[in-house]
């Protein structure tokens, strides 16, 4: 039997379109552009969408077509000429293979909007479809903070979402997907993909998945699952900074058979997911309260419990903020906590100026909120000893980056009072432990530890903590939505409007279910 041939690609971006920093085809640079080969020795072994593809083509004896593996850092909106470019490679292949293809691959992230449309991933499977025409199997796996949209779910057979946040089974949703296709390629089966959706702006913790309500949705959808005509399931909490009409949580179920059965399920989770929509799972302290907690457990330190981590929710640089809130940390100096260490703030100007002088000079530098200081604080006017200089070259040891290698470009450690600050170049959240280690601070031994993250820095960070704390600085992804100008979304829309009747909204809207017409 001749083996089937699939194109395979992965092209991700989280945006959110209140940063005004465009992604660019050099944004996606900095986190690594790979093309081909390249791409498949760097990513095959690691925890990765790809990693899952190849793991299913060696099972199947695929020969397969990789063309590109693109991330960019979350950030706003993609711009036409790097799309353009990244997509090029991809459809090139496509038309150049079309005759021989059995299936194609993408590992998307479901929440890309670009400078010239609001639904990336759906852009591109249409210029996909434009070559391949409508018949040639394509399954595409998403974060599940993706706001999928209707195109989406008209021109991918197969969708698979990761399970899991912080995000840990890329590899197992790549081969999920596979999986899928492979049934799909031998014409076993026959999958689309419906979309249930509720009027919210997310699901009320983002999708949290090491506690609260969404583990026994999971539950429900991996024994859902295991019904004959049932492929995946998945489960996604919505990113909410992308003012764009088809915003919001939902439940995908990739099946054949039976859809309105299928569709019966998915509303029950969708309906969970609105009753539950009052209930957070995160206390979130001002950053002055966050510094009070910090001092205390840094004055009752004993050896060997580990620190207080906390985590500045909203200058998270993994939804798209801009890093440089200086709020958190000012609180943390003003409070006088010891044994500390902060990071990452991105002040690439305070690097270079850092970059001139001698490891172990004092050093004056006006620090962070350089961007937009409406968002988490202007710069801080401070007096440090230089502790290091770096390329910013680290290689991940966790369960979200092991093995992948990563650079926060060049690099410092600025030591103020009792706080070890890691300034850096560009933009990433702190979601492994070598983002600190290979910069010389060690964050196991510190009273406290800072951070900006949102929820990807559990993975790596709860293993060693006391105690975890979340904080909002007021930053671009505040959870005060109040604070953002949204233009376009759909009304009614909670949280915006409290006293919406969810079953007259039900019967206006079907239910909330997207059904792609059978091919």
């Amino acid at each position: 039997m001749t083996p089937f041939t699939v194109l395979t690609a992965e092209m991700l971006h989280e945006t959110n379109t209140f940063c005004a920093l465009p992604t660019t085809l050099a944004s996606f640079a900095e986190r690594g552009l790979l093309y081909g080969e390249a791409a498949i020795r760097a990513r095959q072994d690691n925890n990765t969408e790809l990693g899952g593809f190849l793991e299913a083509a060696r099972s199947y004896g695929w020969q397969v077509l990789h063309t590109i593996s693109a991330h960019a850092q979350p950030g706003g909106k993609v711009t036409r000429a790097a799309f353009d470019q990244l997509s090029e490679p991809i459809l090139a292949a496509a038309l150049a293979h079309k005759d021989q293809l059995n299936g194609i691959l993408l590992g998307l992230h479901g929440a890309m909007v670009t400078d010239f449309c609001d639904d990336g991933e759906g852009e591109l499977l249409r210029r996909l479809r434009a070559i391949v025409g409508p018949e040639l199997p394509i399954g595409i796996t998403l974060d599940p903070h993706a706001n999928v949209t209707r195109l989406m779910c008209d021109l991918a057979n197969i969708m698979v979402a990761f399970k899991t946040y912080p995000h840990t089974d890329m590899r197992l949703a790549g081969r999920h997907a596979a999986d899928i296709l492979q049934r799909s390629m031998a014409g076993e089966i026959q999958p689309r993909t419906l979309r249930v959706s509720r009027p919210m702006l997310e699901e009320v913790n983002g999708g949290r998945t090491d506690v609260g309500p969404m583990l026994q949705r999971l539950v429900l959808a991996r024994n859902y699952e295991t019904q004959p005509d049932v492929f995946a399931v998945s489960v996604n909490g919505g990113f909410a900074n992308a003012d764009i009409s088809e915003v919001g949580p939902s439940i995908l179920v990739t099946a054949q058979g039976d859809m309105a059965t299928h569709a019966a399920f998915a509303q029950q989770l969708a309906d969970d997911m609105w009753l539950c929509r009052h209930d957070r799972l995160n206390q979130f302290h001002t950053v002055q309260q966050a510094a009070a907690l910090c001092l205390a457990h840094a004055q009752q330190h004993v050896p060997g419990r580990g620190p207080i981590i906390v985590a500045d929710y909203a200058d998270n640089p993994g939804g798209g903020a801009y890093g440089d809130s200086t709020a958190l940390l000012a609180a943390l100096l003003q409070a006088g906590v010891q044994e500390a260490c902060f990071g990452a703030i991105t002040d690439p100007e305070t690097v270079q100026q850092l970059m001139r002088h001698q490891v172990g000079d004092r050093v004056d530098v006006l620090l962070g909120g350089k961007t937009d200081a409406r968002f988490g604080g202007a710069p801080l006017a401070l007096r440090g000893t230089l502790k290091l200089l770096s390329d910013g070259h680290y290689v991940g040891s966790g369960a979200m980056l092991h093995g992948l290698q990563r650079s926060w470009g060049p690099t410092a450690v600025l030591q103020v009072d009792g706080i070890e600050i890691l300034v850096v170049t560009l933009r990433a959240q702190i979601l492994d432990l070598q983002q600190f280690k290979a910069f010389g601070i060690d964050p196991e031994h510190k009273h406290v530890v800072a951070l900006k993250s949102m929820q990807h820095f559990r993975a790596a960070f709860e293993p060693i903590a006391d105690e975890v704390i979340v904080c909002d600085s007021g930053a671009l992804c505040t959870l005060d939505y109040t604070q953002l100008p949204f233009e376009h979304l759909p009304r009614p829309l909670f949280p915006f409007d409290q006293d919406i009747n969810i079953n007259a909204w039900k019967n206006a809207h079907a239910q909330g279910l997207y059904l792609p017409a059978k091919r």
